[in-house]
């Protein structure tokens, strides 16, 4: 069974992340609200990609299929952020961003929030494990991927 966080991790007042009005990255929120994690791969050359795209990167193809992965990979690359971008960050800062890489998506790149110690030691190629955070009373509903070292003995519902 997937994981999920046990509290929330960003604070109030951050914009709520829906699909965009084509609904192309919708088959994406909906697998986070399940516990599932979905990126593209093309039937045609069976490239895979992220971000949502309507064709493949690769071959061009249009449409490229939604498939579940695993939700765990490898740090690629990741920064300390000092200075939110973002009003409702202010008083949570410093937070790590992390850039992962998904083995189980022929190494597509996806970026996120690394949990824990925001002072922790981050090392490239540490792998880490998908943390779902569900947020049912939005308006509208949504969930986030979150991102946490393997190691980490961090609290979670099971």
């Amino acid at each position: 069974m997937s994981n999920t966080v046990s509290s929330f991790c960003l604070p109030v007042g951050l914009p709520i992340p829906v699909a965009e009005p084509d609904a192309l990255s919708a088959p994406y929120w909906a697998g986070l609200r399940n516990n599932r994690l979905f990126v593209q791969r093309c039937d045609r050359c069976r490239t895979w990609q992220f971000g949502p795209e309507w064709l493949c990167h690769h071959c061009h193809a249009f449409d490229p299929n939604w498939t579940e992965i695993e939700p765990s990979g490898r740090i690629y690359s990741w920064e300390r952020v000092w200075h939110p971008a973002h009003a409702a960050l202010r008083q949570h800062g410093p937070y790590i961003a992390v850039l992962v890489e998904l083995p189980h998506a022929g190494n597509v790149r996806m970026v996120g929030n690394l949990l824990g110690d925001p002072m922790q030691v981050v090392a490239i190629g540490a792998d880490v494990e998908g943390m779902f955070e569900h947020h049912p009373e939005s308006n509208p509903p949504y969930s986030l991927l979150q991102w946490q070292l393997r190691s980490d003995p961090q609290v979670i519902d099971n």
